[in-house]
């Protein structure tokens, strides 16, 4: 089958590197990148670090508002399908990048397949969830990773086309974790950053999502995280460009013991997961690798399309939305200063993640739709 793949963001990258060395393996893949994130830190660095084919076209349209950065996406896409004629068009999550190359396919009577379809937060206030449900609606072939998904698209309808995959980035997340256990890897990163960090010693933070930047969040996070954060446990914030530039334009700084970083490569983040003492995070991936890691997480709102991580007693994540006292509660809880440093170090030594499979998976269900492997590697 000839497969357009459409990304946009880092975490589509990492989905894409999981899964195209299976696609190029059964299938002719040609790689679109539309550039919504646009710059080396926040993606360039991927395409190295994860062995991540550089892309067939690159269309270099990030920036802009959601309604703008994806009218020119649908702009850009829709020739480039036209000269390509690909069979199918895959594309991942739920960003504007998704919802772009999902319309722009179906306008043209081209097949999409949604990889991490029928997730649901249930608030449509958040960009991501219109986003993904109207690529669930348009999709032929829809890869849910839970069955919790599954059942989402059953309760709106949806069930042909519909199968139960598993996560691909818990695939990528094993064939990284060997590389991820010994102190020795926090220390390289340590040094990188030239920060003086210790398995337990430090909280792991990531904050990015479009509700997270209004100025009354950015405050209310940014007190979250002083509060959080002590002289002997500071809170490494690996810093997105667009919160950056928020938190300027709105003139508010972060408190001290909150040290900034620049936005990490794949692995570097998973470093420094799997070592600190808890995580406080807005990101969907972040999350579920906090619980693959084993790692206390707090999440930074109050719903969450990855359920599973938060359903139950004994479960690594929690949504404490911005509720400092919330937060601060669930920290003494599941990451108390003095246990910290023991449970880290316990948990990087018994690490064994196990692949799900998935990417294999996905690539046989859209064998199976011409009955055929297809031509194997990049197509013209």
């Amino acid at each position: 089958m000839r497969i357009v793949s459409v990304v946009g963001t880092r975490p589509q990258l990492i989905k894409a590197a999981a899964l195209q060395p299976v696609l190029r393996r059964d299938h002719a893949e040609i790689f679109v990148d539309t550039g919504q994130h646009y710059d080396e830190a926040m993606a360039g660095s991927f395409f190295d670090e994860l062995g991540l084919a550089r892309p067939d076209y690159s269309l270099g349209l990030g920036g802009g508002g959601h309604g703008e950065q994806t009218g020119r996406m649908l702009i850009a896409l829709e020739p480039l399908l036209g000269d390509l004629a690909p069979d199918a068009v895959l594309v991942y999550g739920d960003t504007n990048s998704t919802l772009a190359g999902s319309l722009a396919a179906a306008k043209m009577g081209i097949p999409v397949a949604h990889v991490e379809a029928g997730l649901r937060s249930f608030d449509r206030r958040m960009p991501e969830e219109l986003n993904r449900i109207v690529a669930d609606h348009l999709a032929t072939w829809l890869f849910a990773p839970t069955s919790a998904a599954v059942s989402n698209l059953a309760s709106e309808g949806i069930s042909g086309g519909v199968t139960e995959v598993g996560d691909l980035m818990l695939d990528l997340a094993a064939r990284m974790s060997a590389t991820l256990r010994e102190p020795a890897a926090l220390a390289e990163v340590a040094e990188r950053l030239d920060l003086k960090l210790l398995p337990g010693r430090y909280l792991f933070a990531t904050v990015h999502r479009a509700e997270n930047r209004s100025p009354e969040a950015m405050a209310a996070w940014a007190a979250l995280l002083g509060a959080a954060a002590t002289a002997d446990r500071p809170v490494v914030l690996a810093l997105h460009p667009g919160t950056a530039a928020a938190l300027s334009g709105a003139g508010i700084r972060l408190p001290d013991g909150v040290l900034v970083v620049e936005p990490q490569g794949y692995r570097t983040s998973l470093t420094l997961q799997l070592h600190a003492a808890a995580v406080l995070t807005d990101s969907g991936g972040v999350q579920r690798e906090a619980a693959w890691l084993g790692v206390p997480c707090l999440v930074l709102r109050t719903s969450t399309e990855w359920v599973e991580t938060v359903s139950g007693g004994d479960t690594s994540s929690v949504l404490v939305g911005l509720d400092r006292e919330m937060a601060a509660r669930e920290l003494a809880a599941r990451a108390p200063i003095g246990t910290s440093e023991e449970r880290a170090a316990e948990r990087a030594r018994n690490l064994s993640l196990k692949g799900a499979g998935t990417a294999d998976r996905i690539s046989a269900v859209l064998a199976g739709a011409d009955g055929t492997t297809g031509a194997s590697g990049t197509a013209p």
